[in-house]
C-alpha cells in the first residue's frame, strides 16, 4: 500500500502501521498531520480524510 500525504506530499511510511484497517488513525512522519483511513482499495492504495492538521 502508498500513500502520498495531502498536506506536504510526502509518501507516508505505513510499515509501522501494520494491516490498515477502516477508521484507522495514522500520522504523516514529516508534517505531522493526523489522517484516518475511510477506505482501501484494490490496488493498493487508500483513501483518507484528514482529522487534524499538522504540528
Amino acid at each position: 500500500m502508498q500513500l502520498v500525504c495531502p498536506e506536504c506530499k510526502n509518501e507516508v511510511d505505513l510499515s509501522i502501521y501494520g494491516d490498515l484497517a477502516k477508521e484507522q488513525v495514522i500520522e504523516c512522519q514529516t508534517c505531522g498531520i493526523t489522517l484516518m483511513v475511510m477506505e482501501k482499495k484494490d490496488d493498493g492504495s487508500i483513501v483518507v480524510e484528514i482529522v487534524e492538521e499538522g504540528k
